[in-house]
């Protein structure tokens, strides 16, 4: 990869190049990502900020590898250990840049796979929190897609929690905020709105129109979603998710 293609890239994605000119490193870096290889990606791009402690598009990615990697993780242990230190760099970069929805958002992916893996009390703390991160990245831009999504599946997520599982919440950890299904598919129909060639919005649809018993728009979502190609690291579980849930009926 070039200079130029990697300053186009760069462009695309919405940065403003500082620090972080195209070096050697930060190309095989962006190379690494875009093949999927989240460790070798981690590694390169932790050698691309070794010079630039503060650049918080170098340390964005290097939250995005740590955060990419938590499901290949075999233990909860080890999961919270990736989750945290994805989160420890998303911070870094929202700290130095605070006007950027990306990065706020970030700090919502980390705070789930934080939650994904930890006690009852930390999975209330968490949603509070996801739900602010997705809303704060909403209001530094309110088209973007994967704001929409995050905050989407929030909303039928925490909506389609059972009564005793939000009456031990409430009686011990103060409570999760108010959530509503119809309000996860407005999200959602959104996200397929802004990225119609997006697999996991349709997919993540699909799942926010089952959670309000609506079969027919589920599984037209689900399909939708099956259509379209893979394109990023942990898109097969998304759709193994899907077929699963067709074949359910």
């Amino acid at each position: 990869m070039n200079r130029l293609t990697t300053l186009l890239l760069l462009l695309a994605l919405g940065v403003t190049l500082g620090a972080a000119s195209a070096g050697t490193p930060l190309d095989e870096a962006l190379a690494a990502e875009a093949r999927l290889d989240s460790a070798r990606a981690l590694t390169l791009f932790q050698q691309a900020a070794a010079g630039q402690p503060d650049d918080a598009f170098l340390l964005y990615k290097i939250a995005k590898q740590y955060s990419d990697q938590v499901p290949d993780q075999t233990t909860d242990e080890a999961k919270i250990d990736y989750a945290r230190r994805a989160l420890g760099y998303a911070q870094r970069a929202f700290a130095l840049e605070p006007t950027n929805a990306v990065y706020a958002l970030s700090l919502a992916i980390c705070h789930g796979h934080l939650a994904a893996s930890s006690d009852v009390r930390t999975r209330v703390e968490m949603s509070r929190l996801i739900k602010e991160d997705a809303e704060r990245a909403l209001r530094l831009d309110p088209d973007y897609a994967w704001a929409h999504h995050v905050l989407g599946r929030w909303h039928y997520e925490i909506a389609s929690l059972g009564p005793t599982a939000r009456f031990f919440a409430r009686l011990f950890y103060g409570g999760i905020p108010t959530a509503s299904v119809d309000e996860g598919i407005i999200h959602l129909r959104r996200a397929t709105a802004l990225e119609p060639t997006e697999l996991n919005h349709w997919i993540y649809l699909g799942f926010a129109y089952a959670a309000a018993d609506r079969t027919a728009e589920s599984r037209a979502a689900w399909e939708r979603g099956l259509a379209l190609p893979d394109r990023s690291k942990h898109d097969g579980v998304a759709k193994r998710r899907a077929r699963e849930a067709l074949a359910r009926g």
